[in-house]
This record gives C-alpha cells, sequence and structure tokens, in this order.
C-alpha cells in the first residue's frame, strides 16, 4: 500500500508504467471501493482505492480531530491548508500498579481525566468545525486513541461530524501542529494497493 499526493498521482502512474509497461484502465470489481485499476501487460495491479467507504472522491474541505492522553489537536483544512487549528495539551494519568482501594481511586481519577480531556475536545470541534447551520467541512480525519475518538464522536454536540465521511489514523504520536498538518497531508493522500507479479 503507498499513499500518493494528489498532486503527484500522474507522475506516480507514469512510473508505474516505465517499471511495468502501459496499463490496462478499468474501475475495480466495486467501483465505490476501487473506482480505478491498473493491470499491467507484466501482471502488475494498482487499485486505486476511494477516499473512505462513503466517498470515492478527496473531500475539498476536511476537519481533523486527533487525541492521545497527553494531549489533542484540532484544525479545518481547505484543500492543502490548516486554515484554523488549535492544540493543546491535558494530562491524563497512566494505569497504576497498585491493588486494592488505590487502584480503583487511580482508575476512578484516570476516567474523570480522560472525561475532562475528551469534553474540550469536543468544544472545540464544535467551536471550529460547526455552524448554526451545520458542519463547515465535507468529510473527517480523526486520529490517536481509538477509545477517546469514540467518545468524542458519541456527543450529540458532535452528532453531525459523525455522520460524514471519514478517514481513521490510530497510529499518530501525541497531536502537535506538526503532527495535524503530517495527518493531513496522509488524508489527502490518494492510496493505491499494489500488487506485483510473482
Amino acid at each position: 500500500m503507498v499513499e500518493v499526493d494528489p498532486a503527484r498521482l500522474d507522475r506516480w502512474i507514469h512510473g508505474f508504467t516505465q517499471r511495468h509497461g502501459v496499463p490496462e484502465r478499468s474501475p475495480g470489481t466495486d467501483p465505490a471501493a476501487v473506482p480505478l485499476v491498473l493491470s499491467a501487460p507484466d501482471g502488475a495491479l494498482a487499485e486505486v482505492l476511494a477516499w473512505s467507504a462513503e466517498v470515492v472522491e478527496l473531500p475539498p474541505r476536511l476537519g481533523l480531530v486527533l487525541l492521545r492522553r497527553g494531549g489533542y489537536a484540532v484544525g479545518l483544512a481547505e484543500g492543502e491548508q490548516l486554515t484554523d487549528h488549535y492544540c493543546g495539551t491535558r494530562y491524563v494519568q497512566s494505569r497504576t500498579a497498585a491493588g486494592g482501594w488505590s487502584q480503583q481511586r487511580f482508575a476512578r481519577r484516570r476516567g474523570n481525566q480522560a472525561d475532562a480531556l475528551a469534553e474540550r475536545v469536543v468544544q472545540q470541534g464544535a467551536d471550529r468545525l460547526l455552524d448554526p447551520r451545520g458542519p463547515r467541512v465535507d468529510g473527517l480525519v480523526v486520529g490517536g486513541d481509538k477509545a477517546l475518538v469514540r467518545q468524542v464522536l458519541d456527543d450529540p454536540l458532535l452528532a453531525r461530524l459523525a455522520e460524514l465521511p471519514r478517514r481513521e489514523f490510530h497510529d499518530i504520536p501525541d497531536p502537535r501542529l506538526k503532527v495535524l498538518q503530517d495527518t493531513l497531508r496522509r488524508a489527502r493522500a490518494t492510496r493505491i494497493r499494489i500488487t506485483e507479479p510473482s
């Protein structure tokens, strides 16, 4: 699997052609998931994947919501530019090896800290990605801690965002501005699944 910047897609296809011969272009067996398949004469296949399960084309305006237990980032992007963003930190205690009452007390504290983090991200998301008429974005990019992301998107305030086409990146480090920019770049990339001839 490779991720190719949209501006470089034609150049990538040209390189694929040089390596494997002029490919035959056809829609995938499920055009909603794989809109284009390049079948090269030497047996190599390149399947261009849809942006998400819900939409083939890259949405023009993206909202980004990234969070881990140490921090969060919310951004609004038009094309490849972040037009609005906020990055913050919020301490959430890690697990403890203590047992008994201490363990339960630490678990409650950790839960309260995680709830406070999620509430903060919900508010930032509502402020930056919604207006009174609805979402200001056409697609949503989320990443980081799966449970925290789910908790944020389950909040009624963000229900309209949760319905948007979405891409997920759970392998990101603690969200900072650089991570937000890198995730936007990855979210905009065209994903191509390559099968080389044996």
